[in-house]
């Protein structure tokens, strides 16, 4: 930070520009990054159906942090931090899989899937086995999405699952399978990767594939407040008229969204001939002109639920220049690859999207590393999204760097 407090760089910072090169280069704003924001607020892990049955477990890496999901033998789903109470070593090891107990590689302590501490070999006469059960991290579920959240006291995660309950209900995310998972990682900060998916000013020029499907219309890309535009509201009150929450909604501070938009006239899924991708649909959305639910939750995910199928994307830093990007596509659960569907038709445009999106974001963060950089204006039309989201990451930060609200923590 060239020795520049992160709290003067905020104070100073132009509403409606990019932010300054710091933030998308600098080690120590990196770390600040993740202690304030990613230590602290609610996480997308997963879908739920990747915890069929109990001892499903999944594994994720937040910074420092390693954590276990697993379903217990009394169905519920609990989150723990992935090391052993012994001398801390790590549980599991990969990223999914099924046991009945979770056992220690290093000395075989042995836990429940509930966390308690099972058996510890010759640990003497005064050793407490309640003592020593895994250290519980908070998850929640809502309508068939897995959060967790790694903060001692977690902020309130009721409102948003209140309001994006009903949205996500009609999909039936419960019956879906994982028919494809991709994970990437891309050479730029994890606010360049966020600030790229939350336009669509670039797509015309990077997205073929998309632009089949998907509008650049900066109206249903975007966030602008007010009354919505008649084209959009028509479409909100028809599908709202047949069961499926679709008008805009976003909370107070933009952390969080959902509004059902329509796809391009004639397409009915992501797909390079427009038509749905599976023939067993997932949910019970039957308008093939609903378009797609568009969801996202800062800091790690954004969303599209389909009439046909779902798409699930996690964001995840790794470093001040790195960040993975991982997308599930999700599918009925009994829909048969090769019969109800094909793998590749299905994939194909999201695979091509994040690749390009890719390119995209490289490029940005090479261009910002250079000493010649200078925050430039967003676009008042087609870059309200991106306003947004830079807007929600600085009152964030200074909401929680401020000494005042932090003593009042």
């Amino acid at each position: 930070m060239n020795g520049t407090p992160l709290t003067d760089m905020l104070a100073r910072r132009r509403p409606g520009y990019a932010l300054e090169q710091a933030f998308y280069t600098d080690p120590d704003v990196f770390r600040q990054d993740m202690e304030t924001i990613f230590y602290r607020d609610w996480l997308f892990v997963a879908p739920v159906c990747e915890l069929p049955k109990p001892g499903s477990y999944i594994t994720h890496q937040v910074g420092a942090y390693g954590v276990i999901i697993v379903r217990g033998q009394d169905g519920v789903i609990r989150a723990f931090h992935n090391a052993c109470r012994h001398r801390g070593s790590v549980l599991c090891k990969g990223s999914k899989g099924t046991n009945p107990k979770i056992v220690c590689p290093y000395h075989q302590w042995t836990y429940e899937l509930d966390g308690r501490l099972l058996w510890a070999r010759d640990m003497g006469e005064g050793f407490d086995a309640s003592q020593h059960g895994l250290k519980p991290v908070h998850c929640r579920e809502v309508a068939g999405l897995l959060y967790i959240c790694l903060a001692e006291t977690a902020p309130d995660f009721d409102t948003f699952a209140a309001l994006a309950e009903p949205y996500l209900a009609v999909h039936d995310l419960s019956d879906a399978k994982v028919a494809y998972e991709s994970s990437i990682v891309e050479h730029g900060n994890w606010k360049l990767v966020w600030e790229n998916n939350r336009e669509c000013y670039h797509c015309g020029g990077n997205h073929p594939g998309l632009c089949r499907s998907f509008t650049d219309d900066p109206t249903v890309t975007g966030i602008e407040e007010g009354v919505s535009p008649p084209h959009l509201q028509a479409h909100f009150d028809r599908l709202e008229a047949q069961g499926y929450p679709s008008r805009f909604r976003m909370s107070e501070d933009m952390q969080y969204r959902l509004a059902r938009m329509p796809l391009l006239p004639g397409a009915k899924s992501f797909t390079m001939d427009l038509d749905p991708a599976t023939a067993k649909r997932l949910g019970r959305v039957r308008d093939e002109t609903a378009g797609t639910l568009l969801k996202y939750h800062y800091p790690t995910t954004w969303n599209h639920f389909l009439p046909d199928h779902s798409l699930v994307f996690r964001v995840t830093p790794l470093t001040a220049t790195t960040t993975e990007v991982t997308t599930k596509w999700l599918v009925h659960k009994d829909a048969v690859e090769g019969v109800d569907y094909d793998l590749n038709r299905l994939t194909e445009v999201w695979i091509g999207t994040n690749d390009e999106d890719r390119q995209v974001v490289e490029d940005n963060q090479k261009g910002i590393n250079s000493p010649a950089y200078e925050p430039g204006p967003y676009s008042p039309t087609h870059e309200t999204g991106v306003i947004g989201f830079v807007d929600w990451y600085c009152n964030t930060m200074t909401r929680r760097l401020d000494p005042v609200v932090l003593a009042a923590e």
